[in-house]
C-alpha cells in the first residue's frame, strides 16, 4: 500500500511506524468506525507465491506505484529485473533501499522519469485506490506506460466498489488526517479500467488475490506472455535507462 500523500508523513505517523516495525496493528478506518485490516507482515516480507505469479509475467523495466516498504521491487531486483518504485512515504523508500531496491519519493501524479516507457507497471496491494478515483489512476498510468506495455493491478477479493475517506489507525489511538481512497472489486475494475482507456490481457487469482493485466486500447495485439517467458523488445541497458532518465 502507498502513503496517500505527503501530508501525514509526520513524526506521529502510524504508518511510518508499522513499515519501522515490520509489523501491525494498522487499519483503514471509515469514518463509520468500520475497519479493514492491513498486512503490514506481509508487506515487509518477501515476495510470496502470489506475487510472483505477477513479477514473473513482467517485462522490460518495472514501475511499482506506491511501492512500499520494497519487497516487489527487491525480488524483482533479485531476479535481473530493471524496477523502480515510487512512493510519498519517506519510511518506505528507506525501507525499500535497505532491501537492494531502487525507489524514488513522489506521487505517481507529479513527473516521473522514463514517461511514457515503461514496458510494466504494477498496481498491488490495493493501490488502485490511490487518490480515491481509480478512473484517473487509471488515466495518469496511461501516460506513463509504453504503447506496447502491461499494466498489472490487484482487484479486491471482494466484489465491491467504494470511494470513501479513511485515516490509517494504529488500533491504539494513533491516526493519520483523513485522505480520499477506493476499493475495486474485479467487475468493477474491468468497468473502471475500459472507461480509462485499457482493455483486459489476462486474468488470474493465485489463493484469495485476484489479478488482471491491463493493456492499453490502442494496442489490442498486446497479450500476457506466460511466466518466465522473454519479451524480447527491450535490451536490458535499455530497460535500465528508465530507472536513470529525468
Amino acid at each position: 500500500m502507498s502513503a496517500p500523500a505527503l501530508a501525514w508523513c509526520t513524526e506521529r505517523d502510524p504508518y511510518a511506524d508499522a513499515l519501522r516495525a515490520g509489523r501491525g496493528p494498522l487499519f483503514l478506518r471509515r469514518s463509520d468506525g468500520w475497519l479493514l485490516p492491513l498486512e503490514v507482515e506481509r508487506w515487509c516480507a518477501g515476495a510470496d507465491e502470489a506475487d510472483m505469479s505477477v513479477l514473473r509475467r513482467c517485462t522490460g523495466a518495472v514501475l511499482d506505484i506506491g511501492c512500499g516498504p520494497g519487497r516487489l521491487v527487491a525480488a524483482l531486483a533479485g531476479l535481473g529485473v530493471p524496477a523502480l518504485g515510487v512512493d510519498t512515504s519517506p519510511a518506505a523508500i528507506a525501507r525499500t533501499r535497505r532491501a537492494g531496491g531502487a525507489a524514488l519519493q513522489r506521487s505517481v501524479f507529479e513527473p516521473l522519469p522514463g514517461e511514457g516507457r515503461w514496458q510494466s507497471a504494477l498496481l498491488l496491494d490495493g493501490n488502485v485506490g490511490i487518490g480515491g478515483t481509480p478512473s484517473k489512476l487509471l488515466a495518469r498510468i496511461r501516460e506513463l506506460i509504453a504503447p506496447d506495455g502491461l499494466l498489472y493491478v490487484e482487484a479486491a477479493s471482494a466484489e465491491v466498489e467504494e470511494r470513501t475517506e479513511v485515516r490509517l489507525d494504529d488500533g491504539m489511538g494513533g491516526q493519520s488526517p483523513a485522505f480520499l481512497w477506493a476499493r475495486l472489486g474485479s467487475a468493477a475494475l474491468r468497468a473502471r479500467a475500459t472507461g480509462a482507456g485499457w482493455h483486459v490481457a489476462g486474468e488470474w487469482r493465485c489463493g484469495e488475490r485476484p489479478f488482471m493485466a491491463l493493456a492499453p486500447s490502442r494496442k489490442r495485439s498486446v497479450t500476457v506472455d506466460s511466466p518466465g517467458a522473454d519479451a524480447g523488445r527491450r535490451t536490458r541497458s535499455e530497460a535500465r535507462s528508465l530507472l536513470t532518465s529525468p
